[in-house]
Order: structure tokens, then sequence, then C-alpha cells
């Protein structure tokens, strides 16, 4: 730790703070790209069991000259996903106003948001994340610049009530977006295949909207920086807006806050102060050490390289104190790894293997540094290896099982891929076993699905990666994303972990990897 580091008490959290390396962030801190965005349509909301949700937007003509009062609404269609401040000129029409005006701004990534009442919501999660607004307008005419930032791609106007007097007429409404990528820095991609090339542009729209101040993992919700998040979004990135200054932000924020043991939480907060969440998942703080060896080969920077080294080496060694006397992680209540949302997937065969594969980048890390690090994880990445075939290898079944009931899931399988356990054939026949068995642990995000297509290339079987890129990405797409969603399962479209499709993110960084998978394995 630098001289500058100092212990904060944050909860029950002991925050054992750099401030070099939060000062270092905040130089980093990017300046944002504005856009004014007019709407494009009228549009009604219609019943049709046919797409996802059982709700679709069609446009309609409006009425010249239209005027609102009590009780009347409209819906505005942008065109395409928007992230940023709404503003709108409000004027009335007919005698003075005599009462203030009460409008209702519903707003919404999806159809559904405009055609499912919010207070029907009944999710765990908090219901103030349902983009919603009253608003009262005392003086009329008045521009109104509404305070915070959506994410939105329709916005429903409901006039509460005005008076009998009169009624009101909007002039102005627009968008200022907001975003720190730099479309004039992609590359346009000339693919023959036309499915993969809107595949490229949604994933690109989907990263430029979750670039804010940080990589956010979405600009609807949580609007935070996740370290899951983090690692996909800045691969992407690399291949794409190429703002390289905003991972090495992220990073230096996740190493500016780690506990008083050095963990790295699995996500923080940046308003109004940098704060790290109390979450800390096993998974998410090796992919610290994944993300700065990413971010090194992308960029050369080795001064970042050698400040935020041994934050790395700590995941790796606080990971290492999970192991039993077998060198295989403990699995029991005390812990928590992400892998992905399914809530019967067993998580300690896929934990196992993202430790292999971050121990792996963090011997080129030492290599590069020539720290005497290397020696000691080349032993234990030995050891640990042996100890998965040993005890997680089921030769019978063709599968690694994970836990006491030795589930098979489809996690397993394509982390120990990843990892590349076993030797280059065994693997590539690993993959497509499990594409042709199909375990019932199955996928739940594009999370995971990301991680799919990309063991599938790994293994060299590049055309079965782009037949599940298309297939679930491509899927997405004819169910109407213009962003990538944060949760899609083409057999359950009705998926949410949460309670509730209307509080889902449809637009999320981890979904934003296609432009990535398609650009750098040239598919």
């Amino acid at each position: 730790m630098a001289n500058e580091a100092q212990t904060q008490i944050i909860n029950d959290l002991v925050i054992d703070r750099n401030e070099d390396f939060i000062a270092k962030s905040e130089q980093l801190k990017p300046e944002l790209v504005r856009e004014t965005v007019m709407p494009q349509n009228f549009v009604e909301v219609v019943a049709d069991p046919a797409v996802i949700h059982g709700w679709r937007a069609q446009a309609i003509e409006p009425q010249a000259g239209q005027s609102y009062g009590k009780g009347d609404e409209f819906i505005l269609d942008f065109g395409t996903h928007q992230v940023g401040y709404v503003s709108m000129k409000i004027r009335p029409v007919g005698s003075p106003p005599d009462a203030p005006l009460s409008l209702k701004l519903t707003f919404g990534e999806m159809p559904v948001e405009m055609a499912e009442p919010f207070s029907e919501y009944d999710g765990w999660l908090s219901s103030s994340w349902l983009q919603e607004e009253t608003i009262y307008v005392d003086v009329l005419p008045a521009r109104i610049e509404l305070p915070r930032r959506y994410s939105f791609r329709y916005i429903k106007f409901e006039v509460l009530d005005t008076s009998r007097k009169y009624r009101v007429a909007f002039d102005d409404i627009q968008c200022q977006t907001v975003t720190s990528a730099d479309p004039s820095r992609v590359i346009p991609l000339q693919h023959k295949d036309s499915l993969l090339a809107q595949i490229d542009q949604v994933s690109i729209k989907t990263l430029q909207d979750c670039m804010q101040d940080v990589f956010e993992d979405g600009p609807k919700r949580d609007r935070r920086l996740w370290l899951g998040d983090l690692r996909l979004q800045a691969l992407a990135n690399y291949e794409t807006f190429q703002n390289n200054d905003l991972v090495k932000r992220c990073l230096y924020l996740f190493a500016g806050v780690p506990d008083d043991r050095g963990k790295i939480m699995a996500n923080v907060f940046i308003a109004p102060s940098l704060i790290p969440d109390d979450i800390y998942l096993f998974d998410y703080s090796l992919l610290f050490s994944t993300t700065l060896h990413d971010y090194y080969f992308a960029t050369n920077d080795k001064e970042t390289l050698v400040e935020l080294w041994p934050s790395a080496y700590r995941q790796i060694e606080l990971a290492l104190e999970r192991l039993d006397e077998h060198n295989i992680v403990k699995d029991d209540k005390s812990w928590w790894s992400f892998i992905d949302w399914h809530q019967e997937l067993n998580k300690q065969a896929p934990s196992q293997a993202v430790l292999i594969h971050a121990i792996k980048r963090a011997i080129e890390m030492a290599k590069v540094l020539g720290s005497d690090k290397q020696a000691f994880l080349e032993e234990r990445l030995q050891e640990i290896v042996t100890a998965t075939i040993t005890h997680l290898w089921d030769e019978e079944k063709g599968f690694f099982v994970s836990g006491a009931e030795k589930q098979i899931s489809w996690a397993s399988q394509i982390w120990m891929a990843l990892a590349e356990v076993l030797e280059p054939e065994e693997n590539r026949q690993l993959m497509n076993r499990l594409l042709s068995e199909k375990p019932e642990i199955v996928l739940t995000t594009p999370y995971m699905y990301h991680y799919l297509v990309e063991a599938l290339i790994i293994v060299g079987e590049k055309e079965k990666a782009v037949e599940q890129l298309k297939a679930y990405w491509g899927e997405m797409i004819h169910d109407g994303a213009d962003t990538f969603w944060e949760l899609y399962d083409p057999n359950n479209k009705d998926f949410s972990p949460y309670g509730s499709y209307l509080i889902n993110s449809y637009c999320h960084a981890w979904s934003c990897t296609p432009t990535y998978l398609i650009r750098k394995y040239n598919l």
C-alpha cells in the first residue's frame, strides 16, 4: 500500500483506502460526449401474445395541434435506446391556468413498461429502480429540465390533472444523451453475414450506453461499476471505442478501496464519493487480475501493471486460502461466487476453473515484471490442475462434476474449457459433448453465453461458436432488442431472478461482447 493509505470503516467493512490510486482514477475521469435526440414517432402499445412479454409498440399518426387535459395520455418513441437527460416545453391552451399541472412521466426500455403499471410490481429489488416521475408545474408556460438521468426508448405522458379551464401542449421534447464513448473511433465492420453485422452494431450501442463516468453494468439498473461486467466491457472496448483510460480508471477505483485484508469488492459506488459495496465474490475478485492482464496486453502500459500487480496478486493469494487439503475450492455456506444466475447451480467446479484461469494470467504478468512470485504460481498451478482432474473430473461421464451432489452443469464445463485444464483435443471433445448431451443446469445470462462462445472458439470450434452466438443474440434481436439485455432465456422469455421482468435491465454491460468475439476472432 502507498504511504497515503488510510483505514476507513463503512458499516461493518474496514476499508484500506489508497489515496494515490483514487487520485489517479480521478485524473482519468472522462469527458462525456453529448448529443441532442428528438422523438421519432407517437406510438400505441397493443397486446400481442406472439411477442416477448406480450406487448408491442406500433406507430400512430398524431393529431395536428394536439393538446391534452385531465386523463389524457400519449407515448413517444425515440427510435432506439437512449441514455440521458430529458427536457420539454409546456404551454397552456385555452384560459389562463388557474391550477398547477400534475403530470406523470413513465420511461421504458421495452414496450411492456408502457403497458403494465409499475404499481403491480412485486419483485425483491427496490421498486425505486422503475423509472417514473410525477411532477407539478405551478407556472405555465414553462421549460422543464428533468434532473435525473434516464435509460429508455419510450416515454409515456399522463396528464393527471390541470383544471376545467385549460389544457396543455408539449413542444421541443428532447433528450440530451451522454456517454464517454466516441463513436468516431469505431472502425466500421463490413461483414458478409448481415445478422452478424447487426449483432455487432447492437453490441456497440449497448457498450456505448453503458460507458459513462465508469463502465456501468446498466444505465437503468444498477448504474454501478461491477468487476464481472468491467472485464467483458474492457474486452469489447479494445476492439471498438478504445477508451483505454476508462478501463485504467476503473482498475484504479477498485484497487483504491480494498478491505483491510486486501480483498477487492465485487462492485463500487462512485458518488457522492468512492465507496466499495460490502459484496465479495470469489470469481469476481479473481477477474480483477484477469482484467489487469487483458489491459496490459492491450495497451503495453507497464507503469499501471507495476502499480496494480500487488493488488492483482493479492486476489490470487486470497483465493488460494479457500482451497481445502486436496487443493479444491471449499464449498459451504461461508462463501459466494457468482458464475451465473441459475438458482440450482453449484459453484465449486466453475470457481475452481476461474482460479486456474486467473493463475495462468497472473503467471504471464509475473513474467513481464520479472516477479519472484512466478515460481510459486507455477508450482501451485500444477498442483491445482492435478487436483482438479483427480477430484472433479468424472472419466465415466466425461464431464467435470461440482459439489457434494457431483452436479454436471454447462458453467462447469465452459470454465474448465476456458482454463484449458485438459489437453487440447480432450478440451474440444468436452465442449462437443456438452453441446450434444445438454446437461439440465443450463445458462441463464448473456454473461455466461459469452464464455460459452469463447470456449468454443478456444477449442477450435469456430463454426459452432458462430451458431451459438447467432442463435442467442440473434434471437434477442428478433425479439426486439436495440441494445442487448441483462437476462435472456430463449425458452423462458419472462425469466427474471428478481421476481419481475419489469425490473430487468434491457441495456446491460455483460451483453455487449459479441462485437469483441466477432472482431477479435474474425467470426
